[in-house]
């Protein structure tokens, strides 16, 4: 059986099913090629999308045109907007997810886009042109060909399981590992190197003892993800819960430090540091006590639990006798152990910033393959692949976005600039503009770039200039209409702030941290007069959106000052062949990394280790600016 295809897609987790929808999308004849129809975007770890830095780039991906928040809200079974009581750079979209229903509705939604098609099989290998990709191969026979192909793996490659002294080849959850490929990629001239990551036990919540553990519930006012209107979840809602270690646990742990992976060196691949093993706590943080776990639920009616925080690769008995000492879970019974799994991936400093790959054209890499880590990561670079794969079969230019624009941009930067030497996660601090950066604004700051490309629709464009100008409306009749102290007092004495000592500018109140705009609200009629009037559907978001424009104006200003600097340097375009070794001014530091990356423009240059603010200078003066 031979077809043809614009494109195809290689693996179906949260890259892949991100990069097939949007090619389709955009238009190209798409194939998915999938181990397993029914494990489409499974959540192969924890059941919950977002977090810290995580919820905005899935904020991000739905202001783009992904799925990922619209399967996320309309299967979540709790939602928290994490860091509340810091200031909105920090606030963080997390729900925790049905996972069987999180992966049945990714299915339903890709079903349903057109020019998608699915093939289950397992590729094993690839077709080349001399350095050109054309299709693949796979272990059915079947050959299919396409303009461009996107790698979106996983942990398959070459994948190894251990539980204490047990290996098992698999990608994930006893699946059958991807063999053959790296080799292939190998030959062509890209590294292929090794990480690991792990998973903890799942539990029988019939065997929890709920009076011993602490309940955290989820926000009382259930928010989302996705821009999109009426998009909720119909689940009921659930509680996660808290559960601490002690010397006992840690004790039980202890003695099978000798049987661990981790520790005898069979494991060589590279953990993750921000999310370590239980094993890797102990060792890390020796001088502790205890560590706190939550107890997640894995679905609506489900009485399965994930641990969260007790990732591990010790023997079985050794993970079962240790969870019975933490209270509450002392006659805990266990679905299935931890386990750590070894994986190639490969060096993302070989992509270039579409995440095409310099070696080899036309192929495309995205995922966990590219060094990340996490749903949200992956999902992420998958939806860019497809984006770019499309647009460079078409002839267009690569869609990329910079630091200052998306946290999507500050992670393929990352990646391409930096490389990896540990799986990488996205965090705020990464991020040089996060003021900018929020979750509330993503709309506003992509929607329009991905209508101009032709993902996003045009009634989702529409939609978010209508917010905007919404947004717009409510902050010039803040800023141009006052207030008086006889409507305002009252309420400024119930929130313990002085009261006013003459007429003001709404604008003046807002500015004091006790008031919020929901209290302008309350106390103007003038006010609550015009947004009544405006008839404005997501009064939430544009209110929200307002408040924090003009809360921190002058915050967002320095910021916005700082990206142009930036901006501008992104448009002194460096030749693709330019010869660095001519420049005898750069350091050779800056010389060998900016051989190595071929930075297309003097912005991307100066994010590149390496090469300092006087290599950046030299390159302007050389360019003549």
């Amino acid at each position: 059986m031979v077809q043809k295809y614009n494109v195809i897609v290689v693996g179906a987790g949260h890259a892949g099913s991100e990069a097939a929808a949007a090619a389709a999308n955009m238009g190209s004849e798409t194939l998915l090629i999938t181990m397993d129809l029914m494990s489409i975007a499974k959540m192969s770890c924890n059941p919950a999308i977002g977090g810290i830095a995580k919820g905005q780039i899935v904020r991000e991906i739905d202001a783009l045109g992904g799925y990922t928040g619209i399967v996320t809200d309309s299967t979540s079974i709790q939602f928290r907007m994490l860091n509340l009581s810091k200031g909105p750079a920090m606030w963080s979209p997390r729900a925790q997810s049905d996972r069987v229903k999180f992966s049945v509705k990714w299915r339903e939604m890709l079903e349903q886009t057109q020019n998608l098609s699915f093939w289950q099989d397992t590729v094993t290998s690839l077709i080349f042109e001399q350095n050109k990709i054309v299709g693949v191969k796979t272990l059915l026979g079947a050959i299919f060909y396409a303009d461009a192909v996107i790698l979106t793996n996983g942990t398959f490659l070459n994948g190894l399981m251990h539980v204490g002294q047990t290996k098992i080849p698999g990608g994930r959850d006893a699946d059958a590992p991807s063999l053959n490929l790296s080799d292939e990629l190998k030959n062509k001239g890209i590294p292929v190197l090794r990480m690991k990551t792990g998973t903890p036990a799942r539990i029988d919540g019939r065997t929890i003892d709920f009076s011993k553990v602490k309940e955290q519930e989820g926000d009382d006012k259930i928010a989302k993800f996705s821009f999109l209107p009426n998009i909720k979840s119909p689940l009921k809602q659930r509680s996660c819960y808290i559960v601490y270690t002690n010397i006992q646990t840690h004790n039980t742990l202890k003695t099978g430090f000798q049987f661990s992976p981790l520790f005898s060196g069979v494991i060589e691949g590279i953990g993750p540091r921000y999310c370590p093993s239980i094993e890797d706590k102990l060792v890390t943080f020796s001088e502790r006590d205890s560590h706190m776990l939550f107890l997640e639920p894995e679905g609506e009616n489900t009485v399965e639990f994930y641990i969260n925080g007790f990732s591990s690769s010790l023997p079985l008995d050794v993970q079962y006798n240790a969870l019975r000492e933490i209270p509450g879970l002392e006659n805990v019974k266990i679905f299935r152990p931890g386990y750590a799994i070894e994986y190639d991936y490969f060096d993302p400093t070989y992509l270039q910033l579409n995440l095409e790959s310099k070696i080899i054209n036309n192929l495309f890499f995205a995922g966990q393959i590219n060094g990340t880590t996490g749903y949200e990561e992956a999902a992420a670079q998958g939806l860019m692949a497809g984006i770019n794969a499309h647009l460079k079969i078409n002839d267009k230019e690569p869609f990329v976005l910079k630091r200052y624009e998306a946290y999507i941009g500050v992670l393929i930067d990352d990646l391409i600039n930096k490389g990896v030497d540990e799986p990488y996660r996205m965090f705020t601090s990464r991020a040089e503009y996060r003021i900018l950066l929020r979750q509330d604004n993503a709309d506003f700051r992509l929607t329009e770039k991905s209508y101009n490309i032709g993902l996003a629709s045009e009634s989702r464009y529409n939609m978010v200039k209508t917010k905007k100008q919404h947004v717009n409306n409510v902050i010039d009749f803040i800023k141009t209409n006052s207030i008086k102290p006889s409507e305002a007092d009252n309420l400024l004495l119930s929130l313990n702030t002085p009261e006013m000592k003459q007429t003001e500018k709404m604008y003046k109140v807002l500015l004091r941290p006790q008031i919020t705009i929901k209290h302008l609200l309350q106390c103007s009629n003038a006010f609550s007069k015009f947004i009544d009037n405006s008839e404005i559907e997501n009064l939430e978001e544009v209110l929200e959106s307002a408040e924090i424009q003009l809360k921190y104006e002058s915050y967002i200003e320095r910021e916005s000052l700082s990206a142009e600097k930036l901006k501008r340097l992104d448009y002194v375009k460096i030749p693709g062949n330019f010869d660095f070794d001519r420049l005898q001014s750069l350091s050779t530091e800056a010389k060998q990394k900016l051989k190595k990356i071929k930075p297309k423009s003097i912005g991307q240059a100066s994010g590149i280790p390496g090469v300092s603010p006087a290599d950046i200078s030299a390159l302007l003066i050389y360019f003549g600016r």
